[in-house]
């Protein structure tokens, strides 16, 4: 059945119905018996909301022990900042930042991830002890980067991206031609199923009203049988409707996180840890029905 189809016909499966209840990766398992937040640590000059505040490695370290503190599951740790119109990073620069601190945060203890599309990056990231690479391309930015992951036994998210936007796209159906590709890649170079994770990439290559209809339809992308990460995080489409500054921007955040947990979302990447772990545990309490 086509995606137009599903839009439109019978009902999208139940979420999660097929995914795998884990994220199986190199030094272990991530189970999702409840919904999950992944903490996002820039160390960037340029990152849209917390650009340059981590930088140094004390600070670095601190918002990382911070995360751990309040219960995050995931550290993902970017040194490339993916918002509009940034320039690209080229991967040696990308390595001198993250150099100086990655072996210092894994060894913190919580399970990071490389948020990286740059298979030498990733690599290298993952010689040091990172479980997961979080790729903004999907497995289709770098042609190395499926089998690299392979060769590493990492975890992968295959995020949903475009180069530009465009409001007349179905934006649902584009999402499931990527995700198709993106697991036909990773599927080739012998990474497994409970090795992956899908990201409908909110706010990339999207205008806000396709973020909107990308999270409300979230349900659909069970079909892909594979987990699914939510980032909304501070980004515009909150702006848009409550036409507030980035950093005003955590109620918002909160709301959509939210939605996405009950919709079928099994971790969330977020800016602000602490409050989004209390709303992940009020979603799995609803969801659960038990208090306990």
């Amino acid at each position: 059945m086509t995606s137009s189809h599903r839009e439109h016909g019978s009902p999208s499966p139940a979420p999660q119905a097929r995914a795998p209840r884990l994220l199986r990766h190199s030094r272990g398992v991530l189970p999702f018996d409840r919904p999950r937040v992944m903490g996002i640590l820039n160390i960037t000059p340029d990152s849209f909301s917390d650009g340059g505040r981590f930088l140094a490695r004390d600070d670095a370290l601190a918002s990382a022990r911070r995360m751990i503190a309040h219960g995050v599951d995931v550290i993902d740790v970017g040194a490339e900042s993916t918002r509009p119109n940034a320039l690209p990073v080229p991967a040696e620069e990308e390595w001198r930042r993250l150099a100086p601190v990655l072996a210092a945060i894994i060894a913190l203890g919580a399970p990071v991830s490389i948020d990286t599309y740059k298979a030498d990056v990733a690599a290298k990231a993952c010689a040091l002890g990172a479980v997961i690479v979080n790729d903004i391309w999907g497995l289709q930015k770098d042609p190395a980067m499926a089998a690299t992951i392979a060769e590493t036994g990492a975890a992968v998210i295959m995020m949903h991206n475009r180069d530009t936007t465009d409001p007349g796209l179905d934006i649902i159906a584009d999402i499931d031609r990527s995700f198709e590709r993106s697991m036909e890649l990773a599927a080739r170079a012998g990474i497994p199923p409970e090795r992956q994770m899908l990201d409908p990439g909110i706010g990339f290559g999207k205008t806000p009203d396709q973020s909107y209809k990308t999270i409300n339809r979230l349900e659909h992308f069970a079909r892909h049988g594979l987990p699914l990460l939510v980032g909304a995080s501070r980004k515009r489409l909150i702006g848009a409707v409550l036409d507030v500054d980035t950093e005003d921007r955590l109620y918002g955040s909160l709301a959509l996180h939210t939605i996405a947990f009950i919709k079928g979302a099994a971790m969330v990447r977020v800016h602000n840890v602490q409050p989004h772990v209390d709303a992940a545990r009020i979603a799995h309490a609803t969801m659960s029905e038990h208090a306990g």
